[in-house]
């Protein structure tokens, strides 16, 4: 942490801020500022950016502090361990950030998956404490309350694929069409989905989330990868609006979640027979 408390004591000084005007300004107690800034606080994401909005950081110092926001995300992600840690650290960056992007060719994402689904995501194929992942389920779905913030905008990109790759049983899939359905009304959210029989404008090699522009995390079994090279991620961001250009939104999403149920609902009858 002390990298971290070195820059916010640089970029302060650099506003021509005292810790005590500092501190106002960001609407923190100045120990905070004081611990932060000699590396004895381990600061929440939410704190680090309102100090940020305080000091009105230009591009370069943002990105500069983007970076070691990673690094404190891992930070915070060992410190608490294990699935249920992962979870928060990932909670806490999705609240850190006004704009998500995400693409999945695999898997619904966590901020759309119901609780039933999460808990499969998390669970199914792993050697994993099932204390540890009821948690991380419930942390997963707790911070889905992001969603109905309407100052913040995400943007969402499915396969079909994705869609139709059911974990536990078709049945819950049915309850999972439900939400995406709930979620596509909502008019700061934007969830598209591209469909089987349109060609693929790319191979979707992995899916990965955008925070803001500045970092793009991909997901894997054993843990993330995170990318914050500007050339990673404006590859990434290609490929987004590439696979989004090909989806379909609105009505035309629901009536294709309406037939992938209907699919769904026959086979569970079939495999009920």
């Amino acid at each position: 942490m002390r990298e971290l408390g070195e820059l916010l004591r640089q970029l302060r000084k650099d506003a021509g801020l005292t810790g005590k005007e500092l501190a106002e300004r960001a609407g923190v107690a100045q120990p905070t500022i004081s611990r932060m800034e000699t590396g004895r606080l381990l600061p929440t994401p939410e704190t680090v950016e309102r100090v940020a909005a305080a000091l009105q950081l230009d591009e370069e110092a943002r990105r500069e502090l983007d970076t070691l926001l990673v690094r404190l995300r891992d930070e915070v992600s060992r410190l608490r361990g294990g699935l249920s840690g992962r979870e928060a650290a990932n909670a806490a960056r999705v609240r850190s950030s006004r704009w998500v992007a995400v693409f999945s060719s695999a898997m619904i994402p966590a901020l759309l998956q119901t609780a039933e689904y999460a808990r499969f995501a998390l669970t199914i194929g792993r050697d994993v404490d099932t204390e540890d992942a009821a948690k991380a389920a419930a942390v997963r779905v707790e911070a889905q309350a992001v969603l109905f913030e309407e100052s913040r905008r995400f943007a969402f990109v499915l396969t079909e694929g994705a869609v139709r790759t059911w974990p536990g049983s078709p049945s819950l899939m049915v309850a999972q069409l439900d939400r995406l359905a709930q979620v596509s009304t909502l008019p700061h959210v934007r969830l598209g989905v591209v469909p089987w029989k349109v060609e693929a404008p790319a191979f979707p090699l992995h899916g990965f989330t955008i925070y803001d522009g500045s970092v793009s995390v991909v997901e894997s079994l054993t843990g993330d990868l995170t990318l914050t090279d500007q050339g990673e991620i404006g590859a990434h961001e290609e490929v987004f609006e590439a696979f989004a250009g090909a989806a379909v939104y609105g009505d035309a999403l629901r009536e294709l979640l309406g037939e992938i149920g209907a699919d769904l609902r026959a086979l569970e009858h079939q495999l009920g027979e």
